[in-house]
């Protein structure tokens, strides 16, 4: 029988390691490698080559939706679960618009953890039972054609923006990103602009809405 490739994306590692422990309860199943973050899964991906990426939203460096993004872009073949805490359809609007295939809620039970899967792997889609597909079709409806300042930001400026909230200053975020000062302070004026906050606070605060980085 041919395992199903899962790659396990979260920054914590007692959280990791309890997902990993009823992942391999699952007869068909296979952990091929552990991440901490979006940038770690995505080296990980060209090296291990996984049937689904399985991940958490907020986490340092690169969060779950820009990584689930890129990913796609990059490996159309592969499948990807999101995982989080929240069951709200903002959180879950924002996975299924990256193009995530599956919303596991962290509390689920292994047997919908199993059925998360193996319905992505075969194609289909998998929300939690405790998310509303009504509340999520609703929320559509409201919003479809009204794209908030959130969908108007670049891969790029969400990148700079989590960095921003996170702490790194501009010269840390130019190192890390190899490019210029110069560029990152385009960016930045350029999403403050978009989301009309206007200083680092409130930068903050709106990506603790989003769920890119985590509230304490």
């Amino acid at each position: 029988m041919k395992k199903i490739r899962i790659l396990l994306v979260d920054d914590h590692r007692l959280v990791r390691a309890g997902i990993r422990a009823l992942l391999e309860q699952i007869p068909d199943v296979h952990v091929v490698a552990e991440a901490g973050n979006g940038r770690q899964a995505l080296n990980l991906i060209k090296t291990h080559a996984p049937d689904i990426l399985l991940i958490d939203i907020a986490m340092p460096e690169l969060n779950g939706l820009d990584a689930t993004e890129r990913a796609l872009t990059r490996h159309p073949g592969i499948k990807v679960i999101i995982l989080s805490m929240h069951a709200n359809e903002e959180y879950v609007l924002q996975a299924l618009r990256v193009g995530a295939s599956g919303y596991l809620l962290k509390d689920s039970a292994t047997r919908e953890l199993e059925l998360a899967i193996h319905s992505v792997f075969r194609g289909d889609s998998f929300l939690s039972s405790s998310v509303s597909r009504h509340i999520i079709n609703h929320y559509l409806d409201r919003t479809m054609g009204h794209p908030g300042p959130w969908n108007q930001l670049t891969s790029r400026q969400r990148e700079i923006l989590q960095m921003i909230a996170e702490g790194k200053t501009t010269k840390e975020i130019a190192f890390f990103l190899n490019i210029s000062s110069k560029t990152v302070e385009s960016h930045r004026k350029q999403l403050m602009d978009r989301l009309d906050i206007h200083d680092v606070p409130g930068l903050v605060r709106y990506a603790m809405q989003r769920g890119i980085i985590q509230s304490y």
